[in-house]
């Protein structure tokens, strides 16, 4: 299985691309999870004031891509270079 996603000319491309574009914005990735924690505090806020439990559940998916895309962006940003 692994042998076909290695010669997959497809992912080679997705991922060229992807490191390429990552490359010239290196604090892209950072930027969007600040911001999406951002709106999770804000959708947080809004749940505990309307007492929505679907809201706390938004908030803290949310907040957990928003954190997870900016420690992926602090990973990555150090081996594509200056």
């Amino acid at each position: 299985m692994f042998r076909q996603i290695d010669r997959s000319k497809r992912i080679g491309k997705l991922i060229d691309s992807t490191s390429s574009g990552l490359s010239k914005r290196r604090g892209l990735p950072m930027v969007i999870g600040i911001a999406l924690i951002i709106v999770a505090l804000v959708i947080q806020l809004l749940g505990y004031i309307v007492s929505s439990p679907a809201l706390d559940i938004i908030g803290t998916i949310l907040h957990s891509v928003g954190a997870l895309s900016a420690l992926i962006g602090l990973t990555v940003s150090t081996p594509l270079g200056k």
